[in-house]
């Protein structure tokens, strides 16, 4: 379990968890049926799903790191805009802006909502 005591610091965690690559670290956080959709990609629902769905994407670039810009926070969900600075495999970096949705249930994720145009991640 994770205890949302402090917005940032559960923020920080998060994003450690995927700028780590680390798919089992990043599932913890989430319930065992959340629905998590990146993007335009369709929704992908149950923590095993999304584990293999984000270890996918994680062989697809070389790494990342958030940064996180504002925060709005309710009882039941946060949201959070910033940026995203991806290094591609073949060494060259891109930076993407992005608003991430967060939906609860007790301390876990139920619902991650990913908006960010990924598309300029993968061209050439």
């Amino acid at each position: 379990m994770h205890a949302v005591t402090s917005t940032t610091a559960y923020l920080d965690d998060v994003f450690a968890a995927v700028d780590s690559n680390d798919a089992e670290q990043f599932v913890a956080y989430l319930t065992e049926d959340c629905v998590f959709r990146f993007g335009s990609a369709p929704a992908v629902t149950g923590r095993a799903a999304i584990g293999q769905a984000v270890s996918g994407f994680f062989e697809s670039i070389a790494g990342c790191s958030h940064s996180v810009r504002s925060v709005w926070r309710d009882e039941g969900s946060l949201v959070c805009e910033g940026d995203v600075r991806y290094q591609r495999l073949d060494g060259s970096e891109i930076t993407i802006p992005f608003v991430d949705v967060f939906e609860f249930q007790g301390d876990l994720i139920a619902q991650y909502k990913i908006y960010i145009d990924i598309g300029p991640l993968y061209a050439q």
